[in-house]
C-alpha cells in the first residue's frame, strides 16, 4: 500500500518533558499524533542543545513542554496534502518557516515568512493545537520543533530535505546556530575581505561569526568573552585576537577603537544582553560601522543608545537566523561542509546519549560546552 494512502497511527514513545521553570527535564512517554495536513511526522535521529532552549526553560513559559529546535531526522510518515517529502526522507527541522508565497517570502529581501514565522505560543501553526499528550491532556511545543522527543510533528514549511549522505549527527548544527552566526557574517553584515571585526560573545553562534569573517578574508578579528578558556578555542575559528574584558582596565570600547585604529568596521553581539549592544554600536567606527545583533535577551530587552552613534553613520541591524530563507538556502550550507567548505565538526564538544539531556543542560549552564549533540536510541 501506498503511503499516501496509508493512514498512520498515534506513536507513543519518550520525550524529555519541561514540567516547570529552571527544572530538571523529566523522561517519560508521551503520544505523538499523525500529521495532519501539510505537516510530516519525524523520528529524530540527533538534536543539540541552543542556548536559546536553556533560556526558555529557565523563564515563565507555557508547561508542561517538550523544548529542542535544532534537530536532524527521517521521515515516518506524512500527512495529507505533502508532495514534497516521502517517507524515509532525510530533514531538517528549523524554528523559522518558509511558506514561500506570504509577502516577506516572495520580496527576495527577507526571510520573516508571515505565515510560518516564530511560533512564540506553544502550538502548531496549521490549528494552534499540540500534537503531543500525556494521558489525554496536551504537551505544548517549542518554536513548532520540539525535537527533545524521539518523534515530533512539524509543518513541512519548517522542515528542509537534505541529502541522505550527510551526517545527520553532524548537521543538525545547521539548523539553528551555525547558519545564523554565518548568515549574519555573509548575509546580514557582508563582511568585506581586508575588514576589522569584534564579536561580544564566543558560543556557537558568536565563534560561527568569527568562522565566516575569517572566510571573507577579515584581516582583523577580536574575541571579547568574560571566559578565559575560550582564548584557545577561539583561534580555530579564525579569532586573532582574545579580550577578556576583566583584564581591561578601561572600558572595553575604549581598547577595540585603540587597537582597531578608530573602531572595527563591524562588530556583532552575540551574548543576548542589550547592554553589550550599545558597547558594540561604541566600538564600530564613525561614517560606515556596522553593529549586528544576534543575541536573545532574557532582561530588559529594550535598547538603548545616545542619537550621536547613529549621528555619526554608524548603523544597528538585527539578525534572525542570519537571513537565510530556511528552505531555499540550507542545502547549500549542506553542501559547503560536504565539500569541507565549512566547520561543524569542532563545534560539537560533546555527544551525549537521549538519558542525559540533563547533563547537557548542566554543562551549557556551567558554561563548559560549545555544542553538545544529544543522539537518539537506534
Amino acid at each position: 500500500m501506498s503511503s499516501s494512502i496509508k493512514q498512520p497511527n498515534v506513536i507513543t514513545c519518550k520525550a524529555a518533558v519541561a514540567w516547570g521553570a529552571g527544572e530538571a527535564l523529566v523522561m517519560q512517554e508521551v503520544e505523538v499524533s499523525p500529521p495532519h495536513p501539510q505537516e510530516i511526522r519525524i523520528k529524530v535521529v540527533t538534536t543539540s542543545l541552543c542556548r536559546s532552549d536553556l533560556s526558555a526553560l529557565d523563564s515563565h513559559a507555557i508547561f508542561p513542554r517538550i523544548f529542542g529546535h535544532e534537530a536532524s531526522g527521517i521521515v515516518e510518515s506524512i500527512g495529507e496534502g505533502v508532495t514534497e517529502f516521502e517517507e524515509g526522507d532525510h530533514v531538517l527541522t528549523v524554528f523559522t518557516g518558509e511558506c514561500k508565497t506570504c509577502r516577506q517570502c516572495m520580496s527576495g529581501k527577507s526571510n520573516m515568512c508571515q505565515v510560518l514565522g516564530l511560533e512564540r505560543r506553544g502550538v502548531m501553526h496549521s490549528d494552534q493545537g499540540t500534537r503531543f499528550s500525556i494521558n489525554g491532556k496536551p504537551v505544548y511545543h517549542y518554536c513548532a520543533v520540539s525535537s527533545f522527543s524521539e518523534y515530533t510533528v512539524v509543518h513541512t514549511g519548517c522542515a528542509v530535505k537534505v541529502s541522505s549522505a550527510a551526517p545527520l549527527e553532524k548537521i543538525c548544527l545547521l539548523s539553528c546556530g551555525l547558519a545564523a552566526g554565518l548568515g549574519a557574517a555573509w548575509n546580514v553584515a557582508d563582511i568585506s575581505k581586508g575588514s576589522t571585526v569584534v564579536i561580544f560573545g564566543l558560543g556557537t553562534v558568536g565563534l560561527s561569526v568569527a568562522q565566516g569573517a575569517r572566510i571573507r578574508g577579515a584581516s582583523q578579528i577580536i574575541g571579547v568573552d568574560t571566559n578565559p578558556e575560550k582564548c584557545d578555542k577561539a583561534k580555530d575559528f579564525g579569532i586573532t585576537e582574545f579580550i577578556n574584558p576583566n583584564d581591561c582596565n578601561e572600558p572595553i570600547q575604549q581598547v577595540i577603537k585603540r587597537i582597531t585604529d578608530g573602531g572595527a568596521d563591524y562588530s556583532f553581539e552575540c551574548i543576548g544582553d542589550t547592554g553589550m549592544i550599545t558597547t558594540a554600536l561604541q566600538s564600530c567606527c564613525d561614517g560606515w560601522g556596522l553593529t549586528v545583533t544576534l543575541g536573545v535577551p532574557k532582561v530588559k530587552p529594550e535598547v538603548s543608545a545616545h542619537y550621536g552613534l547613529f549621528l555619526s553613520g554608524r548603523t544597528l541591524k538585527g539578525s534572525l537566523f542570519g537571513g537565510w530563507k530556511p528552505k531555499s538556502d540550507l542545502p547549500s550550507l549542506v553542501d559547503m561542509y560536504m565539500n569541507k567548505e565549512i566547520q561543524i565538526d569542532e563545534f560539537i564538544t560533546h555527544n551525549l546519549p537521549f538519558e542525559e539531556i540533563n547533563k547537557a543542560f548542566e554543562l551549557m549552564r556551567e558554561g563548559k560546552c560549545l555544542r553538545c549533540v544529544i543522539h537518539m536510541p537506534k
